[in-house]
Formats: C-alpha cells, sequence, structure tokens
C-alpha cells in the first residue's frame, strides 16, 4: 500500500511539473505559445471579414513576415488576410490548419519556402506540439509514437528558453518571442523585424520539392476547391542561391507546382 502511495505521489508529482511545462510552452511565455496566439488572432479575424471574394495568403514565417496585405488590397480591390504561419510547423499542418477559413469564391496564395517543400513527409519540428496547442491534436496525420514524444516534451521546457524568459522577464518586465508582437486585422506583423549582425546569405537549393509535398499540395487543392476557392501558387526566389544547380531545382519545382495550379515565381 505504501508503494502504490509513494507512485501516486510522484505520478502527481510528475503531472503538476507537466502541467507547469504545458502551460510555460503553450500558453504563455514559450516560443509555441506566441505562434499559437498569432494563429488564434489571424484566424479571429479572418472569420470576421465577409465578402464575395477574398485572397487568403498562407505559408511559413517568410510569408508571415513579408506579405503586405494593405498595398496588395489596395491594388486588387478585395479583402486580403495574411494567413502566414511558420515553417517548423510544417507542411501537412499548415494546410488544414486555415483550412476551415476558405469560403466560397476565396483565393488562396501558397507561398512555401524551400525548407517546408523539402520536407519527406510534411512535418517539421513544431508540427505535432502546435496541433496540440490549438486544440486539434494529431492534426496532419502524426505518427502516433511522434505525437506521444510531442506530447511528453510539450510539457518540458528548454533550459535555453527558460533561460531567454527570464532575461526577457529582468530586461523588458515581460516575455517576449520571435512572434510575440501583435498582427493587425488582416494578418499582418505590426513590427519589422531588421537584419542585426546577421550577414545576409543565399539559400543553395539543392533539390527539388519532394514528392511528398507535390502531392500534398496537389490534395490541398482539391480540398480548396471543395470549399468553393480556388487555390494559387507562388515560389519565394529573392533568398535563392543564383548558381546553375539551384537556377535549375527551382525550375524543376516550379514546373511541378505548374501541373497542380498556376505558379508566380
Amino acid at each position: 500500500m505504501k508503494k502504490v502511495l509513494q507512485l501516486g505521489s510522484w505520478l502527481a508529482i510528475a503531472g503538476l511539473a507537466w502541467g507547469a511545462g504545458y502551460l510555460y510552452n503553450a500558453r504563455y511565455g514559450g516560443e509555441l505559445s506566441w505562434l499559437r496566439m498569432m494563429y488564434e488572432r489571424k484566424m479571429a479575424f479572418a472569420s470576421e471579414v465577409q465578402a464575395p471574394h477574398r485572397l487568403l495568403i498562407t505559408g511559413g514565417s517568410g510569408a508571415h513576415y513579408t506579405i503586405n496585405s494593405k498595398v496588395i488590397q489596395e491594388g486588387l480591390g478585395i479583402p486580403v488576410m495574411n494567413l502566414g504561419l511558420d515553417g517548423p510547423v510544417g507542411l501537412d499542418v499548415i494546410l488544414p490548419s486555415i483550412l476551415p477559413q476558405v469560403h466560397k469564391g476565396d483565393v488562396v496564395l501558397l507561398v512555401p519556402e524551400y525548407l517546408i517543400l523539402w520536407a519527406d513527409d510534411g512535418l517539421g519540428d513544431r508540427s505535432g506540439q502546435f496541433g496540440i496547442a490549438i486544440g486539434r491534436p494529431g492534426l496532419g496525420n502524426i505518427p502516433p509514437k511522434r505525437f506521444a514524444q510531442d506530447m511528453l516534451m510539450l510539457g518540458n521546457p528548454t533550459l535555453r528558453a527558460v533561460t531567454k524568459s527570464t532575461i526577457d522577464l529582468v530586461e523588458k518586465g515581460k516575455f517576449t518571442g520571435y512572434y510575440s508582437d501583435p498582427v493587425d486585422e488582416r494578418g499582418d506583423p505590426t513590427v519589422t523585424k531588421y537584419r542585426t549582425s546577421a550577414k545576409w546569405w543565399e539559400l543553395p537549393i539543392n533539390k527539388p520539392a519532394s514528392k511528398h509535398a507535390i502531392a500534398r499540395i496537389a490534395k490541398f487543392k482539391q480540398e480548396v476547391e471543395a470549399r468553393g476557392g480556388t487555390l494559387i501558387l507562388s515560389l519565394p526566389w529573392v533568398y535563392a542561391r543564383r548558381d546553375e544547380k539551384s537556377i535549375n531545382n527551382v525550375k524543376k519545382t516550379a514546373q511541378e507546382l505548374a501541373k497542380i495550379a498556376p505558379t508566380i515565381y
């Protein structure tokens, strides 16, 4: 009986420790928490915009930080929403996470970063934990073993993250993160992040998009059209190295994407 009570006590302590870690990581303080809040704000703003036609732009952080929805909206004359998220969330989770916002008459512009397109399984470092954080555990068909690992780690803040948060709290009086700045009513960031000490670098495109990424985007087109929308695609070229190998891989990727939907690059 004593051993049972001791085991129960240890389980209770472990549960409390996991819960505290979860609150930090997913609710307030950790990087995932800021991403969750940004996602929820974007979805809330998008649900408030009712119009016969809208342009919904999505992708990773590249889409989030480089899209100027106000300028595009002024040029097109229809509402434009920036639904860009975070590359490590992965293509297989980003796409279904924004799909509920697609309405009849909408145009969806997907701007997938190359690192997203290279993933052979459509998943990234934050795929499983992001789904849990937004209340949709398993989103993107996360394998059970990986899901269990992500669930466990969600209650385990890293030393680096806790150290950063502690310094922020001391120096700024609050927690901050890469996505902690608010977004405006179009989903655009309200703070411009400038390059500081890091030097500019060009991304070598060593391979075209994975077969999985192409297949998932093709499926996404069907899902968008089933909701009455239209899908168009775009490739970011500005970051790519201009050597022959990179150019050829960009062209191969663009050719595959163009078979699915109109592609801008």
